[in-house]
């Protein structure tokens, strides 16, 4: 089975690169298992001081694997999601995403929880969720403590895509940067964040994403009941295999 994902370590820095262009980087279940793998490796690795999740390929995620969604049963994976989530929330070593290409809907979960994002501004996002019959209920408990209330109202019901400028106002990302720039940006990140003490960085992130984690711990197993109930929803099937059939055309 081809590696979705890959793990390097080097100089205090473990980069963990989505590798799944087949299906645009999409939640699928090897995927997310791969990425939570390397998550602990890197957690469980004394050289490391930073995390920094990226995509090899023009898309960072499309969101949940709808070909594994409309076969139904996708209780495990909203759990996995939200597992997922509240790992990077927790993890001692401050997590960076680097967003070089477009999010939507569940991959914008790894968006909330990681700590600082850096995007180019030519990347784009959208919550497309309502336009399948479903709901971003997995990805809230980290998105609702990013987003303005207002900002939620409007992306989360409409589903439109947004920019990476209106991802910054709504408190979605950290900062975004011209496109020749994000390189450099995020090694400039990455070099200041190795310059903190191990246990500096990792009580000023407990500090930080407190309540975070008390979201994700009270209402995660809700949002994940939720969620699998709506994509085993007859609505939600039947949109689902329409937007793959179209895609097929």
């Amino acid at each position: 089975m081809t590696e979705l994902v890959h793990l390097a370590v080097a100089g205090g820095v473990a980069t963990i690169t989505l590798d799944s262009e087949h299906n645009r980087n999409a939640l699928s279940k090897q995927l997310v298992t791969e990425l939570v793998a390397h998550l602990h490796a890197a957690e469980s690795d004394d050289a490391v001081r930073v995390v920094l999740i990226r995509a090899a390929n023009t898309v960072f995620c499309s969101g949940a694997d709808l070909s594994e969604a409309a076969d139904g049963g996708m209780e495990d994976g909203a759990r996995s999601l939200i597992a997922l989530q509240r790992q990077i929330a927790t993890s001692s070593r401050p997590v960076v995403v680097e967003l070089g290409g477009p999010v939507r809907a569940g991959g914008l979960g790894i968006v909330g929880a990681a700590d600082i994002v850096i995007a180019a501004e030519s990347v784009s996002f959208a919550l497309t969720e309502v336009r399948l019959a479903l709901a971003p209920a997995v990805i809230s408990v980290t998105l609702l403590e990013r987003f303005t209330s207002r900002a939620a109202a409007d992306l989360f019901l409409t589903g439109r895509t947004f920019s990476a400028a209106e991802a910054v106002a709504a408190g979605l990302i950290t900062r975004v940067v011209p496109d020749a720039n994000l390189d450099a940006s995020v090694a400039d990140l990455l070099a200041d964040l190795a310059q903190g003490y191990p246990q500096g960085l990792r009580e000023t992130k407990a500090l930080l994403n407190h309540d975070l984690v008390q979201r994700i711990d009270a209402w995660g197993e809700t949002r994940a009941a939720q969620s699998a109930a709506l994509f085993g929803s007859a609505e939600a099937r039947e949109a689902m295999l329409a937007f793959l059939n179209r895609r097929k055309g």
